[in-house]
């Protein structure tokens, strides 16, 4: 999977603060007069299909789950409709689709959206319409912090936590580091990540930065990082970035457990490290490892291959979303209705699944963020290796 769209991606990101079970009925020749006249049940989505930073894994992921469920008859003999719409990485258009879903298509609920800004555009509207949404993958600080939200993904800022705890507690680091690209509006809530480490363990960073511009060197920060005896870094940035930190700490000559984000987990990053013979970088992966051959992933793997869906942790993501989903639409006795649904994700017990490591769970909190889960892995000989097999699951403070 190549991320290195994310480039252009992150500074789209600023102008958003501008901005703003088994199958049950019958199949599908034999769907009961009352279930046909319902119609179709109605699930939307909005994801950056085109545009500078296109991702579209995780909606097309989530639509093969969906066709899968009407193959097999659909929820009590009806079909869902699933409905995506293309941001184009532009707050105007999301919050547009917003609306023409919910208030020209009428949706009943969102699920696997996969958009870099559409959290922080419509959150607040979601409240207004009772919409509820369960993301494919959640970027923005608010997909992490609406009671009308809830991602399936560990997200940046406790992965942030999971990279620190990693470090502290399991490499047994006792300077541990965190150098960060600055992206205007996500500042609080990556302190609150370092706030939530030093909670959990009562430890403190050697060394803080979060000066850098998504085009600067990092060559003066870890020069300052070596001066400060910093045994690991914790860094975010994406694919190309973790790149250039993989080569400049080489150039440096500094040895230290190098731990990045999801978003450096890609073929490209293994193979270009191995290259410049820069190795060992770790990335926490917020699902069962994609690539992986773990036997958690065999039905995904199956499904995603029938459907032509690319094979990514985005898809990981789409996937999870509308199977949760469908569990929730499968406890509704009675119409299948925006109101109805939304009781259905607030009374969801919690549903363990084997690629994920916490969980998932919606509930009537005000923020959700159910996955505390990560596996770390490691560019070993040019390919990633998972090397905590069992999951690394986040203390609560």
């Amino acid at each position: 999977m190549n991320r290195g769209r994310f480039v252009v991606g992150a500074a789209v990101v600023l102008s958003v603060a501008a901005f703003v079970g088994s199958a049950s009925g019958a199949g599908a020749g034999g769907v009961s007069g009352a279930a046909a006249a319902a119609g179709p049940i109605k699930v939307g989505a909005i994801s950056s299909l085109t545009g500078p930073v296109p991702f579209p894994e995780s909606s097309a992921a989530a639509k093969a789950v969906f066709d899968q469920v009407n193959a097999t008859g659909g929820i009590n003999g009806r079909k869902i409709k699933y409905i995506v719409a293309d941001d184009k990485a532009d707050p105007a258009l999301a919050a547009q689709a917003a609306r023409r879903l919910v208030d020209q298509d009428g949706v009943v609920g969102m699920a696997g959206s996969a958009s870099l800004l559409e959290c922080a555009v419509n959150a607040a509207f979601y409240k207004q319409k009772g919409v509820y949404a369960i993301q494919g993958t959640g970027v923005d600080p608010v997909c992490f912090n609406s009671p009308n939200i809830s991602a399936v993904n560990t997200g940046p800022y406790l992965g942030t936590t999971a990279g620190l705890y990693f470090a502290s507690e399991v490499l047994k680091d006792t300077k541990v580091c965190m150098i960060f690209y600055n992206i205007p509006g996500f500042e609080s809530a990556v302190k609150q990540s370092v706030a939530r480490w030093t909670a959990i363990t009562g430890k403190e960073l050697t060394y803080f930065d979060m000066s850098l511009g998504l085009a600067d060197d990092p060559t003066p920060q870890i020069v300052k990082a070596k001066e400060k005896g910093c045994q690991a870094i914790v860094h975010n940035g994406l694919e190309a970035h973790a790149i250039v930190w993989g080569k400049a700490l080489k150039a440096q000559g500094l040895t230290v457990h190098e731990i990045a984000l999801t978003s450096a987990y890609t073929d490209k990053v293994a193979k270009e490290l191995a290259q410049a013979g820069a190795e060992g970088i770790y990335a926490n992966s917020e699902f069962e490892p994609y690539l992986s051959s773990s036997p958690a992933l065999k039905d995904w793997r199956a499904l995603m291959k029938k459907a032509r869906v690319p094979q990514t942790s985005f898809a990981e993501g789409g996937y999870l979303a509308a199977t949760f989903f469908v569990q929730a639409l499968r406890t509704i006795n009675g119409p299948i209705t925006r109101k109805s649904v939304a009781a259905a994700l607030l009374r969801l017990k919690p549903i363990k699944h084997p690629m994920v490591g916490s969980p998932y769970s919606f509930g009537r909190g005000s923020a959700h963020n159910p996955n505390r889960a990560s596996k770390f892995v490691q560019v070993q000989n040019g390919r990633w290796v998972v090397v905590t097999p069992k999951w690394l699951v986040l203390p609560t403070a």
